[in-house]
C-alpha cells in the first residue's frame, strides 16, 4: 500500500516540476512607456497617445520581454533633460519634451531581429502635444496596432506586437540587464533570478522526488 501511494504521488509532482521552470519564462515581448519622477523612473500610468507632459519632462520607452508592468526592464541611458534637449533652445509657443529610447537587448529581439543602439531625442512640440506626437517628431516610422498599441519605434521591430514569448524563447531574467552598447550607466531593474538558473523551489522539489524515490525503494527491499 505504502508503495503504492508513493509511486501516486510522484507520477503527481513529476509534471508540476517539469512546468515550474517554464512558468516563471513566460512574458510578452512589447514597448513599455515610462515617466522621469525626479531622478527615477516610474511606469506611465496613461498611454503615450494620452499623456500630455509639460516642457522639461522626460519620457522613456524600453522594448523587452516582461510579465507585466512590475516585471518591465526600464530605460537604459542619460535620461537627464538638460543634457538631452541642450542643444535645442526654448522658443515661444512651444514645449520641449525629452525622450529615451531603449531598443532592449539581443535576448528581448524577435528573431531574425538586432536591436538598434540607444538614443536620446529633444522633441519641440506644440504646448497641447501628447507624448505620441513628441515621439512622431524625433522617431519616426512609428506602428500601432488596431487598438492603438504602439508596436515600433523608428521601424523596430519590423513586424509582431505584444506578442507572447514563454518557454525557451523568453530571455532569462538576468539577459535583461546588459548593458547597451552606448555604455550608459542606469540599469533596468527586473524581477527573479540574477542568473538564470533553475528556482530554489525547483530545486527542492526535485530533493522531495529523489527522497521519495529512494523510500520507495527501501520499502521494496523490505517487504521483499
Amino acid at each position: 500500500m505504502i508503495r503504492r501511494t508513493v509511486v501516486l504521488f510522484l507520477a503527481a509532482l513529476l509534471p508540476l516540476l517539469a512546468g515550474a521552470g517554464q512558468a516563471q519564462a513566460t512574458g510578452y515581448r512589447y514597448w513599455s512607456f515610462w515617466e522621469r519622477d525626479g531622478g527615477a523612473w516610474t511606469y506611465a500610468t496613461q498611454g503615450p497617445s494620452l499623456a500630455r507632459p509639460s516642457d522639461g519632462d522626460v519620457q522613456g520607452f524600453r522594448f523587452s520581454v516582461s510579465e507585466d508592468s512590475a516585471d518591465a526592464a526600464k530605460p537604459r541611458g542619460t535620461a537627464d533633460f538638460a543634457a538631452i534637449c541642450a542643444g535645442t533652445p526654448p522658443r515661444d509657443g512651444e514645449k520641449r519634451v525629452a525622450l529615451v529610447i531603449d531598443f532592449g537587448t539581443s535576448a528581448d529581439a524577435p528573431a531574425g531581429e538586432t536591436p538598434p543602439a540607444g538614443r536620446t531625442a529633444c522633441a519641440r512640440v506644440s504646448p497641447d502635444a501628447t507624448t505620441a506626437d513628441a515621439l512622431a517628431a524625433v522617431a519616426k516610422p512609428l506602428r500601432y496596432d488596431t487598438s492603438a498599441l504602439l508596436c515600433a519605434i523608428a521601424g523596430y521591430p519590423e513586424k509582431g506586437c505584444g506578442e507572447q514569448v514563454s518557454g525557451e524563447n523568453a530571455p532569462a531574467p538576468g539577459e535583461k540587464d546588459t548593458p547597451n552598447p552606448s555604455g550608459s550607466s542606469d540599469s533596468s531593474d527586473s524581477s527573479g533570478s540574477s542568473d538564470g538558473g533553475p528556482s530554489l523551489g525547483l530545486v527542492a522539489g526535485i530533493a522531495v522526488v529523489v527522497l521519495l524515490g529512494a523510500a520507495a525503494a527501501w520499502q521494496v527491499r523490505r517487504r521483499g
